[in-house]
């Protein structure tokens, strides 16, 4: 009885700890949303309240009425679509043979591809730049796609490998001795049961590309050319630096597509890595 009064007791500390926490998190956001609403041009000052003194929805007006803005939008999520699509598309399939196929110098390129991946991508700038440049895909969003799958693509399939490798082989095993073809395996068993990786790894993927600004800022030279990230990195030194509440409504306005797709995906994120098994 006593031991189970201290769990109790060191699962309600635990929670109070975790909800203060989450609330010190949300605090630069929240501050950042009463900012949006308030009609005075400032950021910080003495007087911190998370009520907007003089509320207004005119800066959130400004962000969509300003054409730049817009046109990041829409290049933001051309590259996280189609980066997310080449990813997985080409992440899972590579994943599944890798976890699954035991070929000459396997071991070899798996090494090599978590080398490339741990190098830091700031080192790898000037040469990507190098090499996109004479091709004529420095500013486009060809160039930006090919930088953005690069990293992505392996990631997955790093992610996805890890998945497939706790996937029992005598599952797959039963399938082929039932009839099954290698397509069928793979669609009707493996991919059901790696959905929940799949939605995290499509999460990741697309949160990578929707925040990333450093390779956007360097290699897309025209301000209708940035994507989200790198629009709102640039208005920080130019015309809205002196508009905090419209450059927080923006950034408000930029992370709701991310808060979507993370609400859409988050029962497959939580569902049991292992439902859709053999039964008994």
């Amino acid at each position: 009885m006593k031991k189970r009064t201290k769990e109790n007791i060191g699962l309600v500390i635990a929670n109070i700890v975790l909800i203060l926490l989450c609330f010190m998190v949300l605090i630069p956001v929240l501050y950042a949303f009463s900012v949006s609403l308030n009609a005075d041009n400032s950021l910080l000052n003495a007087n911190f309240s998370f009520l907007p003194k003089h509320f207004t929805l005119a800066n959130y007006k400004a962000v969509f009425t300003e054409k730049p803005i817009m046109l990041w939008l829409k290049n933001s999520l051309v590259l996280a679509i189609v980066t997310l699509g080449i990813s997985l598309g080409t992440g899972i399939p590579a994943a599944y043979v890798f976890s699954r196929k035991d070929f000459p110098g396997r071991r070899a390129i798996l090494r090599m591809l978590i080398l490339l991946y741990a190098f830091p991508s700031l080192l790898s700038m000037t040469a990507l730049y190098k090499l996109l440049s004479p091709m004529g895909l420095i500013n486009t969003r060809t160039g930006l796609i090919i930088v953005y799958t690069g990293t992505m693509a392996v990631f997955a399939l790093w992610n996805m490998k890890g998945y497939f490798d706790t996937i029992p082989v005598e599952i797959e095993e039963a399938a082929m001795i039932d009839g099954a073809t290698q397509l069928q395996l793979v669609t009707k068993i493996v991919l059901p049961l790696a959905k929940p990786t799949i939605a995290v790894t499509a999460m990741m993927v697309l949160i990578y590309v929707w925040n990333e600004y450093i390779f956007a800022i360097n290699f897309m030279t025209g301000s209708d050319t940035y994507t989200l990230a790198a629009g709102l990195y640039s208005l920080q030194a130019t015309e809205m630096s002196g508009s905090w509440p419209i450059f927080a409504a923006a950034s408000i306005v930029v992370s709701i597509p991310i808060l979507i797709v993370f609400f859409a995906l988050q029962k497959n994120m939580t569902t049991g890595l292992t439902s859709g098994g053999v039964k008994g």
